[in-house]
């Protein structure tokens, strides 16, 4: 089986012996990461590499960053989302890689928070500009889809897809992860055919990927569910398992998010 796995590190450099543990004990054949906060020259490429991991990254000084850690090779096909070449935020790659499910198209991503949002039904320049990065997405996803290819297109995505994805869903709705036209813009992405791998195996509620460091949020369980695995309808075919592992979350300088899995099996 192969292993994908992504993870919001909240800052590489801050949460790096946390990672390597984690990467030493579950050995992903791939792992997505967000939030690096450190340029290209700053990520620990060398540590990884002791791990047996080739990586590909785009960096940002102290916001942003995503990286694809893979133990095969990494062939770079993106390093921005396509569609605003203005757009300096660090917040995508794409890559294809080897691996025992066949060869794969993974991207990491670091959807726009969006807040605050805006009052009196005028939207922020902050929310407009997560609404206007789902619709780019959504329009390369489409694209993606024409390639015909196991794609897994994994990260932090910033969006409480449903109320069981939240602890308390009253206490987001004035939060931009979970307007309704966040929301909307995620289940176009799912429209388009791609497969949420977690809900695909999964319907029980109580299942979160992030707990603020404020108000006890983690010791409570007071949790909500944004960072999701998107399959393509070619790599939702070899989907096997599926999960979030919730162990990282409770160590010592811990991420506020924690890394959410899944496993596909080659076909027969």
């Amino acid at each position: 089986m192969t292993l994908i796995a992504s993870w919001n590190v909240n800052s590489i450099k801050a949460r790096l012996p946390n990672v390597l543990d984690w990467v030493k004990k579950k050995k992903p054949d791939i792992l997505l990461m967000q939030e690096l906060k450190c340029v290209e020259e700053a990520f620990p490429a060398l540590e990884f590499g002791d791990l047996g991991y080739n990586c590909a990254v785009v960096g940002q000084k102290t916001y942003n960053g995503v990286a694809i850690l893979s133990k095969s090779p990494l062939e770079v096909a993106e390093r921005a989302l396509p569609g605003d070449d203005a757009d300096g935020h660090a917040r995508y790659v794409e890559a294809v890689t080897a691996t025992k499910a066949g060869t794969l198209r993974v991207a990491s991503i670091y959807l726009p928070n969006g807040n605050p949002i805006g009052t009196d039904g005028a939207r922020s320049e902050k929310f407009a500009y997560k609404l206007a990065w789902l619709e780019r997405l959504r329009l390369h996803f489409k694209a993606l889809l024409k390639l015909e290819e196991p794609t897994i297109l994994g990260g932090d995505y910033n969006v409480i897809p449903e109320p069981v994805d939240a602890h308390d869903p009253k206490a987001w709705t004035g939060d931009a992860l979970f307007q309704p036209e966040s929301r909307q813009a995620f289940r176009r992405l799912l429209h388009l055919g791609y497969t949420d791998a977690f809900r695909a195996l999964h319907a029980e509620p109580g299942a979160y990927t992030f707990w603020d460091y404020q108000g006890g949020a983690w010791p409570r369980d007071h949790g909500i569910r944004i960072d999701h695995l998107l399959l393509s309808p070619q790599a939702a075919d070899l989907l096997a398992e599926s999960g979030i592992d919730r162990e990282p979350r409770a160590k010592e300088k811990a991420s506020d998010h924690t890394p959410v899995w899944c496993r596909l099996e080659k076909a027969k």
